[in-house]
């Protein structure tokens, strides 16, 4: 394999970067935001830097190529088949959650999601105004499992019309076993709900883990469900603003495209749509080196706080980049202990409540920066903490 340098720092401050310009002081190290401090795969910046050269950034038309790299890439790393007419090209997975809502809900329908989970499908949920219906996730020994017993109820209910799947799951890192997908598809299916899985990081699995597709369950699965994609977190290229809606029925397909174009985020530019495809056909070697830089990052994580703050449980990692650590036995709010370590340490981390009320405790840090950095993080996190205590 070659190698890459995920070791070096690049600057980043002063570069209108989010996760390291929002906040205007020069001591805080942000390790929030879903936002990885390594340089994309040189495929990506390679046939970005062509299009520089080019010189002409006009409207940009999506062509066969695009289709055809996403396709290429799910069925060679992922072992589903898509089609290149089910997929929709839009401006990033939560305007597509947005619009998926928009398509198939009324005001006041209910969208369930299995909590703690990603914060922005509660903003999607609210902005289309239909309700969030939280089916918590069971925490125990370190890891999350589902409530099936919970998820029948909340599906049984007629107004319940979505369900927003996690897979991998964030920011509990879950990847979710062929069983546990089929079970929850079954329930699903019996009461009319529609599943929506958000698989953003599917790329990002940990040793030992294998992500299951949503749709690869079987053609029954694959009709009844809709699956939204992107290569920006796995090739960090979300300031890109690219994504997929995957859609197997046309009539439902069509459904959504009318919302796509409606809140006109339909279409995506030329940065977008060639670097997918150069992500897609050039990156794999460059995000496989990745994944074992992360689980290097992960492992040196877990011994540096079983060393110095062992009443700290790290969930078990098995994808992401997003590390979900258990807080409760400081006895101290989510809220407080990340206000504490912004102030007091200089860390910006995200405390768990952002997830909902069952991430009440615990708190996520991103880990997707070279070693130098995350050590320099967990010295802060480890004196901030004692000092809190």
């Amino acid at each position: 394999m070659q190698p890459f340098d995920f070791d070096r720092v690049v600057a980043r401050r002063d570069s209108a970067s989010f996760k390291w310009d929002t906040d205007a002081d020069a001591e805080m190290l942000p390790m929030w935001v879903a936002d990885m401090d390594f340089a994309t795969a040189p495929a990506v910046i390679e046939a970005l830097g062509q299009r520089v050269q080019h010189g002409i950034f006009g409207y940009a038309k999506v062509p066969p190529a695009y289709y055809q790299a996403v396709v290429g890439w799910f069925e060679r790393r992922h072992g589903v088949r898509y089609e290149a007419d089910w997929i929709l090209p839009t401006t990033g997975v939560v305007p597509a959650i947005s619009a998926i809502i928009r398509a198939l809900t009324q005001p006041g329908d209910g969208v369930i999601v299995q909590t703690p989970v990603y914060n922005c499908f509660f903003s999607s949920i609210r902005n289309m105004q239909c309700r969030v219906v939280e089916n918590d996730l069971l925490y125990a020994d370190g890891t999350y499992t589902m409530d099936f017993e919970d998820l029948r109820r909340k599906a049984a209910d007629p107004a319940s019309k979505v369900l927003l799947l996690c897979n991998p799951q964030n920011p509990g890192s879950r990847v979710w076993h062929r069983e546990e997908l089929e079970q929850l598809g079954r329930i699903c299916m019996d009461n009319g709900v529609t599943v929506v899985s958000d698989e953003i990081h599917c790329d990002l699995t940990m040793p030992g883990f294998r992500h299951i597709p949503y749709a690869s369950l079987g053609e029954e699965f694959m009709q009844r469900s809709i699956t939204c994609n992107s290569p920006s977190k796995s090739f960090n290229l979300a300031g890109l603003h690219g994504a997929n809606i995957i859609v197997a029925d046309a009539e439902v397909r069509a459904k959504i495209d009318r919302v796509l174009n409606l809140h006109e985020v339909g279409e995506i530019g030329s940065f977008a749509i060639d670097g997918l495809i150069a992500a897609y056909t050039g990156g794999a070697e460059w995000l496989d080196a990745l994944r074992e830089y992360l689980h290097a990052n992960y492992r040196f994580l877990r011994a540096h706080l079983a060393q110095h703050l062992p009443q700290l449980e790290v969930v078990q990692q098995e994808a992401t980049y997003l590390v979900w650590v258990d807080c409760r036995k400081l006895g101290k709010s989510s809220e407080e202990i990340a206000r504490e370590l912004r102030e007091h340490a200089k860390l910006w981390i995200t405390h768990g409540n952002l997830y909902g009320k069952a991430g009440e405790g615990f708190m996520r840090i991103n880990i997707a920066c070279p070693r130098a950095t995350l050590e320099e993080g967990l010295l802060r996190l480890v004196q901030g903490l004692k000092q809190l205590a």
